[in-house]
């Protein structure tokens, strides 16, 4: 099930990444990246609410439930992409999620390797 969450997780992000750079090469007038952008997004956190964690570091499992945030401001973002006209409400979200996803992406190896020393 865990091998499950994360290949979603991975899937739905590739679809984010489509998702957003396909108005940015092509202009706002294609609509297909929207339903692509909200399929990437949904998948990104579903992979993410069902891929937990059993240990006891309080600060990793803090971590991963930041990573839920993240897809929550996607999918907010795909919200906004259905029913906003002016694209920086989608984009506001959308760099909200990656930064997040920055941070935890550096902070998670990082707690990891100090918690196995």
């Amino acid at each position: 099930m865990r091998q499950l969450a994360t290949l979603a997780t991975w899937i739905g992000l590739a679809l984010i990444l489509i998702g957003v750079f396909i108005p940015l090469a092509t202009g706002p007038h294609a609509s297909l990246y929207k339903y692509i952008f909200a399929v990437g997004a949904a998948l990104n956190l579903v992979g993410r609410l069902f891929n937990g964690y059993e240990g006891s570091n309080v600060r990793l499992k803090r971590l991963l439930r930041i990573e839920i945030w993240a897809g929550l401001f996607f999918c907010v973002a795909a919200f906004f992409m259905f029913t906003s006209l002016d694209p920086k409400d989608w984009i506001t979200f959308v760099l909200a999620g990656g930064a997040i996803m920055v941070y935890t992406s550096i902070m998670i190896p990082y707690v990891q390797r100090k918690d196995n020393k």
